[in-house]
């Protein structure tokens, strides 16, 4: 049986711009350079802005910054036309040594392995902050943000929206507020252009809440519904919306959620993806009345919807997996209560 699913479909699906990012494109001045692009999302935003810069007929160069510790994400980045700079980001002569770039996609940061190690993830997400809003504080940032500052909501609030105040649970979710503080910072001394990009769970396939559930039914594994819902969003979507953030940066800075506009059962996305792996997914715990859940309508009316909906991607989530498809090994932990990671 020939196969839905490629690495190379993927990663086409996930680089193709909009009509819409490529009209934005067309009003981009300067270079566009990504700090911490090695990451989960940051090749195929790069590969993405570069698609669409060359569609909009705009010359500014991409520029990905990481250690880049795998030579996969390099490779991909470099055969797209992607300009690579290895750098470590806490290394201040390293980083001072980065060009200067109109446009800032800030997606460094630090989750897993924070339990014992709180001084490193505060250091990543607090004050290099802090350095990158000094030494940029002229470019137009967007900063990639967290969900989990916002506290636990009911179900049936729908989530919270920019209005509401943050309350973290955790070291980790402090260390990102601290991380938009430090952008604030900079906004309201310099007159920084910022645009805080609050993401809820973005689904590549590869990674993501629903490659979580499906690949625990695959592994016979419970699956905690303690949490209840959740949101997620495609990659894709998630990765224009960051870059089309950069003409809405702001001083004082915007705050924006970014997320998919449904609040997903986990008990029945699982149970489809069951339907489509063939095995009968294991639940285990209580369902709780209340769940990290941001409203993200604010970017739906500025951006519009997101191009896939959810019952799309739980589809695609069991094909891949059907496929063979492989994981990146970086669970969410979307299930997580008490700010522990």
């Amino acid at each position: 049986m020939q196969k839905k699913w490629t690495e190379d479909k993927l990663n086409q699906m996930l680089t193709e711009p909009s009509q819409a990012l490529i009209q934005d494109m067309k009003q981009i001045s300067g270079d566009i350079m990504v700090l911490g692009a090695g990451g989960k999302m940051g090749p195929t935003l790069c590969i993405l802005a570069k698609r669409a810069l060359e569609k909009a007929g705009n010359p500014a160069k991409v520029i990905a910054v990481s250690r880049f510790s795998g030579a996969e994400e390099l490779e991909l980045l470099q055969k797209n036309g992607v300009e690579t700079i290895r750098c470590d980001l806490l290394n201040h002569q390293q980083r001072q040594a980065l060009p200067k770039a109109e446009n800032i996609i800030f997606m460094a940061g630090r989750k897993f392995g924070t339990n014992g190690q709180e001084w490193q993830t505060w250091a990543m997400n607090a004050t290099l902050p802090a350095f990158i809003a000094e030494q940029f504080h002229e470019s137009r940032i967007v900063v990639f943000s967290s969900g989990n500052i916002y506290p636990m909501v009911p179900i049936h609030t729908g989530g919270c929206t920019e209005a509401d105040r943050p309350r973290p649970v955790g070291e980790y979710a402090m260390s990102c507020l601290a991380r938009e503080r430090a952008f604030e910072y900079a906004a309201n001394h310099y007159g920084t252009k910022v645009f805080l990009y609050r993401l809820n769970f973005a689904v590549d396939l590869r990674y993501g809440v629903l490659y979580d559930l499906a690949n625990n039914i695959l592994q016979k594994k419970p699956i905690s519904v303690t949490t209840p819902c959740m949101n997620c969003i495609w990659q894709g979507s998630a990765n224009e919306i960051a870059l089309r953030g950069l003409l809405h940066a702001s001083s004082p800075a915007l705050k924006m959620n970014v997320t998919g506009p449904e609040i997903i059962s986990v008990k029945k996305a699982a149970r489809r993806l069951g339907e489509i792996l063939g095995k009968e997914p294991i639940f285990e715990g209580t369902e709780s009345n209340d769940a990290y859940l941001n409203d993200a309508s604010k970017a739906m009316e500025l951006f519009g919807y997101p191009t896939v909906p959810v019952h799309t991607l739980i589809e695609w989530q069991g094909e891949w997996l059907k496929d063979g498809g492989r994981g990146l090994g970086k669970p969410t932990h979307f299930e997580e209560r008490g700010g522990s990671y």
